[in-house]
């Protein structure tokens, strides 16, 4: 995919055939082997790395004018600085493997064309001392670099990762199997949400078939002919979603004390059902298996002509469950079950809601978000626009 992006991108393939060592690691451009001097004078070597914007299969127009280095600061000939270009001196970890010491920021007049500019426009400034006293150093070695680049889950480079610089953070779920149980609207949007993040796996869980009812409380706009095939729902969001992500797994079923050892090898579970009853088969055998996961659930009615209700989110980890049945967290009968579900009121932006606040609480979890309450459960109330939170981590 890589040797393919470099060969249709003019820029990149130009950099690449003039000799200069060009890498791409992580949704960023690296050039190896330019050479600078140091503030005693002496000749180096370093790595100049730039983020990566990818319009459809090729490199398109650089939108960030700065640019990462890694190496000592270059300098003028008598030791000096390289004053121009100067933008902040920090070690900095852009992703695994990429860990830059500068950045330098010098944008020309309306912007940089392509990468081939910017990068040996920065070459030239950085190079240019060293090789006024050795004109045989170049950047332009012709070694080949192989871009080697871990498989990744997503069917094309996640350059908006790398446009944030926020790779590492992102990695943090890399390795993570995650279950959706239940694809009705909340758990939809939890699929919409996960599938943009690094886990390794997904598994969908339904034994329901996509109806159009659905298609006006889920992410996506179905054809009507779509709705006339009447899909299942895990095959219908597994055919959308492995556009994007390719390790979607779906499970055509519902889950019952007769197939629940199928989430034993799952690292964290979302819950979205409008079932009770068969949330204490479920809970029992994740707290067996030692799983983390969140159970989501919406309340909603109508008063005075308008929707008032409540989202909730409920979290549980081996580290703290108690409070799921000492505090009445979550409805375990039918009969008491959020109100959302004994009047099937459901909305888009309430399922969206709901589930973005279910995301922040897993990445919050496993230290993508900084989490300084450690709830274990939250509300959020529509109509008074509050959210509360209770149940902290002892």
């Amino acid at each position: 995919m890589l040797h393919k992006l470099i060969n249709l991108s003019p820029d990149l393939k130009r950099l690449r055939d003039e000799g200069y060592e060009i890498e791409i690691k992580h949704s960023h451009l690296l050039i190896n082997s330019i050479p600078y001097l140091n503030s005693k004078k002496e000749i180096n070597k370093g790595t100049l790395v730039s983020e990566l914007t990818i319009a459809g299969n090729k490199a398109g127009k650089p939108e960030n004018r700065l640019v990462h280095f890694i190496g000592e600061y270059p300098c003028n000939k008598d030791g000096s600085q390289i004053a121009q270009i100067k933008h902040s001196s920090r070690d900095q970890r852009l992703a695994d493997g990429i860990i830059t010491n500068h950045s330098f920021s010098n944008k020309p007049t309306g912007g940089f064309s392509d990468y081939y500019q910017k990068m040996t426009s920065y070459i030239d400034i950085i190079s240019g001392p060293a090789i006024s006293i050795d004109n045989t150093l170049t950047a332009r070695t012709f070694k080949v670099i192989e871009s080697k680049e871990s498989e990744s889950v997503f069917q094309y480079i996640d350059t908006n990762s790398s446009r944030a610089e926020i790779i590492r953070i992102s990695d943090k779920l890399k390795n993570h199997k995650v279950g959706i149980i239940g694809l009705g609207g909340t758990g939809s949007y939890i699929l919409d949400l996960v599938s943009k993040s690094h886990v390794q796996e997904i598994h969908l869980f339904d034994g329901d078939k996509f109806f159009q009812h659905n298609a006006f409380r889920s992410p996506s706009a179905p054809s009507i002919e779509e709705l006339n095939n009447t899909p299942s729902k895990v095959d219908y969001f597994r055919n959308m979603y492995s556009k994007i992500h390719k390790n979607i797994i779906s499970h055509n079923e519902y889950i019952d004390s007769s197939n629940v050892h199928l989430l034993k090898d799952l690292n964290f579970i979302f819950i979205c059902l409008d079932k009770s009853k068969i949330k204490v088969i479920i809970f029992k055998n994740l707290e067996g298996f030692g799983i983390s996961f969140i159970d989501v659930g919406m309340g909603i009615e109508v008063v005075n002509d308008s929707l008032i209700g409540i989202l909730r989110v409920t979290l549980s980890t081996n580290q703290k469950r108690e409070h799921i049945k000492q505090n009445n967290r979550v409805p375990f009968s039918d009969s008491d079950a959020d109100g959302a579900y004994t009047q099937n009121v459901q909305i888009a932006e309430l399922n969206a809601l709901n589930a973005a606040l279910a995301v922040i609480k897993w990445k919050k979890l496993y230290g993508f978000y900084q989490d300084n309450e450690g709830e274990y459960f939250s509300t959020y109330t529509i109509n008074v626009n509050t959210i509360t939170s209770a149940d902290y981590e002892s």
